[in-house]
């Protein structure tokens, strides 16, 4: 069911929104926040952006950070990356936004981050899917 829901908001990517503009940009600062913290070897605070789900799937920050240099390493070390399409829920509660990265060997993919608004009024990152890009992104 959540690969269902998460491949229906990759969809709609392709549609537009309109959500707060600051809810965009917070969404947009925490993928950020959470890059620079893998480039710096930062664990603590790209941990700290992860949602309690993924928190309870990896209750160490060590635990978490290998799985992302595992399975995400055009995401833990990006060459270039730009922000492209957004899309949130009506209620602006779910943010799916598209990053373009050029990866550590110079292929191109896009990732989609999945962020959720948590009880605290805070987005945490709930997951990213990642797929290559045929032609050049960046």
């Amino acid at each position: 069911m959540r690969r269902l829901a998460l491949t229906l908001i990759v969809g709609l990517l392709m549609a537009s929104s309109s959500f707060a503009k600051d809810d965009l940009a917070t969404a947009r600062g925490i993928i950020e926040q959470q890059i620079v913290a893998f480039l710096n070897d930062d664990v603590e605070t790209a941990y700290s952006l992860a949602a309690p789900g993924v928190k309870s799937a990896f209750p160490e920050p060590k635990t978490f950070v290998e799985m992302v240099k595992r399975n995400y390493l055009p995401v833990y070390r990006p060459g270039n990356y730009a922000f492209g399409r957004a899309l949130s829920d009506t209620r602006g509660d779910t943010i799916a936004q598209e990053l373009l990265i050029t990866g550590p060997n110079g292929k191109n993919w896009r990732a989609v981050y999945i962020l959720e608004k948590q009880d605290d009024g805070n987005y945490r990152i709930t997951g990213v899917r990642l797929s290559t890009l045929k032609a050049p992104s960046i």
